[in-house]
C-alpha cells in the first residue's frame, strides 16, 4: 500500500450555527491547518498515489481566503470541513485532519 500526506495552510472565516449560546456564531476567522491522507495499491501512470499539486489546486482554491458557510453545504465546523474535503479528493482520500486553532483539531476517517 502506497501512502502519501499533504500538509495545506488556508485562512478562512466561517460562522457555526449553533443551538446554543457562543461567540463561534459570529462571523470569526482562522488560519487552518490541513493534513490530508491519501492511499492507493497501486501507483498511477506517473509513479503517484495523487499529485501534491492537484490536492493543493483542489482544496486551496475553493476554500482559501473564502467564507465557508458560502463553500460548504453543511454546517461549516472542522468535524465536517474535514468530511468535505475527503468527498472532495475522492476515493483514495481516507483521512482528513483540520486544525482550527493551536489545541483545536478535528479529523474525519473512512
Amino acid at each position: 500500500m502506497y501512502r502519501v500526506k499533504k500538509r495545506l495552510e488556508i485562512s478562512a472565516a466561517h460562522r457555526l450555527n449553533l443551538d446554543y449560546e457562543s461567540k463561534c456564531t459570529n462571523i470569526h476567522g482562522h488560519n487552518w491547518i490541513i493534513y490530508v491522507y491519501l492511499q492507493s495499491e497501486t501507483l498511477d501512470q506517473n509513479g503517484m498515489v495523487y499529485d501534491f499539486t492537484h490536492i493543493k489546486e483542489e482544496i486551496m482554491e475553493k476554500l482559501d481566503h473564502k467564507y465557508l458557510n458560502d463553500v460548504l453545504d453543511v454546517n461549516p465546523t472542522a468535524e465536517n470541513i474535514a468530511k468535505w474535503i475527503c468527498d472532495q479528493i475522492g476515493e483514495k482520500c481516507y483521512k482528513v485532519t483540520v486544525q482550527e486553532s493551536e489545541g483545536n483539531i478535528a479529523e474525519y476517517e473512512k
